[in-house]
């Protein structure tokens, strides 16, 4: 699939990609405290963990590939 061919996906259909195989991080702030959340491709929360190598572990260990939010 080229650019082109993205530009002219829906939003939903956009935010099926990945579904089953991405997970992505986000550094967050809890309580005060420094986070990262984990979420699933439509973007909802799916966990909170205390840094970020737990929350790539995590993910690693549910057979997933782990993806950066700035």
């Amino acid at each position: 699939m080229n650019t082109t061919e993205y530009s002219q996906i829906s939003e939903q259909n956009f935010l099926a990609l990945g579904v089953n195989d991405l997970a992505y991080i986000k550094a967050v702030e809890i309580d005060g405290q420094p986070r990262v959340s984990i979420h699933a491709a439509d973007g909802t929360r799916v966990a909170v963990m205390p840094n970020r190598d737990a929350a790539i572990a995590t993910i690693l260990r549910n057979e997933m590939e782990p993806v950066s939010v700035h």
